[in-house]
């Protein structure tokens, strides 16, 4: 499994029956209850966002994520919570309003328009930073008059979007974009939405499952101009309350590593057996296809075709699958029974097309080997494997441009053992910056890719947030795991 990650856009907060925009406020503060803005004195807030699906749509489109061999593809939105890094609970946030607690919030989907054209709802973010407007007093040394003179507030703005418009000659079609109470032009019952998800102290991070709805928008089955992030009705309706209550979260323009995005995870692991083809179990092979070094993919997928030594046809008609760009993948079932290993087979290629052109049948070598090869049977127990790993494709603490896509080889070898190279290892990496001493992952265990001639990853840059970042590795065998921690430390640098 690999991760891309796709960032917003586009956000704002809406304040209820307000104008103020705070399109480029550092944080999304979803509030409750009491409020400082209005009159009557409660009201609520929701927050908007769009994500950029470009660079998601560009992996799909070149096969670098594929979902033909299987469709597992699943997105889920991310937002890190403000209060992560702080004491809070039943406490007051640094802006005096207390956090809340025990609540649900949901994510919708802003809807189409209610005329008859049924247009989207395109929003513009805005310009505003501030919750609301002051004036700032200045001195002479400032640039003011004397004494002080009062200037306006520029990090206000009432300019769209806001509660009531969209844009600057558009409104919503309904203030807020849906009514709560079920009596607009759009209500609550009227959305779509996607998920919903249960804060019991109010510090938890946002992880709202968007799979079903990014998998219909790729398809091109689901058309959008944005979410949306609220608390339910019967929150938002509170009235009499004495104090405001609040969740924060990182927006976009946030100056820390915690920007939101959207989390797709897609299963793009290589698992070749062609060294360790064993017998009474399902084995997987693959052909990989370049051009002057590049990985291409062809115009179908191939077939495959199986022989013995004595050309006899063992399985036929084989279909394959793109696992990721330019590699094919087909799994051989069990149907060797009647052979005795180790002995030689050949799997067939055919098929085999590239801009228009058929290519001749590629042809190689398969050796079948017993299932006891894999046992180990005696009177003492496994010593315990160290491991010592090489890396190639990034060097150690390397300054890499984040417009690189790098082939991240790892060779692994026993330790103190540089001649004994391993073919058959269950190794996964780990990758992950840190705040202080707190590791903050970037993806999750990930299987490495087993080919016959190397262990390797692919690493993403343009994903990721300039940082330093540091590699685990993760070794099963025998029963006994290892994890070898910061194996490999470099940076991703802007390109200027």
């Amino acid at each position: 499994m690999s991760i891309y990650r796709s960032y917003f856009n586009r956000n704002n907060t809406l304040i209820s029956n307000s104008t103020t925009n705070t399109g480029q406020n550092p944080v999304v503060e979803l509030s409750f209850g009491a409020s400082e803005y209005l009159i009557p004195n409660y009201g609520f807030s929701r927050f908007i966002f769009d994500i950029d699906l470009t660079g998601m749509r560009n992996l799909i489109s070149t096969g670098v994520i594929s979902t033909a061999c299987t469709a597992n593809m699943a997105h889920t939105l991310q937002l890190k919570n403000t209060s992560s890094f702080e004491d809070l609970l039943n406490t007051k946030m640094t802006n005096g309003r207390r956090r809340a607690t025990s609540f649900n919030l949901f994510l919708f989907r802003i809807p189409k328009t209610s005329g008859d054209t049924g247009d989207l709802q395109y929003w513009d973010e805005g310009v505003g930073y501030d919750y609301n407007e002051f004036n700032l007093a200045v001195n002479n040394s400032q640039g003011g008059g004397s004494p002080l003179t009062y200037i306006d507030d520029r990090s206000f703005s009432n300019r769209p979007s806001n509660w009531n418009k969209r844009q600057l000659i558009f409104n919503w079609s309904q203030p807020g974009i849906y009514d709560n109470l079920n009596v607009g032009n759009v209500t609550y019952d009227d959305l779509e939405i996607i998920d919903t998800q249960y804060f019991e102290f109010g510090n938890e991070d946002i992880s709202f499952d968007m799979t079903n709805e990014i998998n219909g928008i790729l398809t091109g089955g689901t058309e959008v101009a944005g979410w949306g992030i609220a608390y339910e009705p019967d929150v938002e309706n509170i009235t009499g309350l004495t104090e405001a209550y609040c969740v924060a979260f990182f927006s976009r323009h946030t100056q820390t590593f915690y920007e939101p995005f959207l989390e797709t995870n897609y299963d793009d692991l290589i698992k070749d057996d062609r060294n360790t083809f064993t017998k009474n179990q399902t084995n997987k092979l693959y052909l990989y296809a370049y051009v002057d070094g590049d990985l291409v993919n062809l115009d179908e997928d191939p077939v495959v075709n199986i022989f013995d030594s004595s050309d006899n046809t063992v399985v036929s008609n084989l279909s394959t699958c793109l696992r990721t760009k330019g590699i094919y993948e087909v799994v051989v079932p069990n149907s060797f029974n009647s052979y005795n290993a180790p002995c030689e087979f050949f799997d067939v290629w055919s098929n085999i097309k590239y801009n228009g052109e058929t290519l001749p049948n590629v042809t190689n070598q398969i050796i079948l080997r017993a299932s006891s090869s894999k046992m180990q049977i005696g009177s003492k127990s496994n010593d315990p494997e160290i491991f010592g790993f090489d890396f190639y494709g990034i060097k150690q603490d390397e300054k890499i441009l984040n417009t690189d896509i790098r082939k991240v080889g790892v060779i692994i070898k026993k330790a103190y053992s540089p001649q004994v190279l391993l073919s058959n290892v269950n190794a996964f990496y780990r990758i992950y910056v840190k705040e202080g001493t707190t590791e903050v992952q970037v993806q999750d265990w990930t299987e490495i890719n087993r080919t016959p001639n190397e262990y390797y990853f692919i690493f993403n840059t343009t994903d990721k947030i300039p940082n330093q970042y540091y590699i685990d590795i993760k070794v099963n065998i025998s029963g006994q795991v290892d994890t070898y921690k910061k194996q490999l430390t470099f940076q991703i640098v802007d390109k200027k």
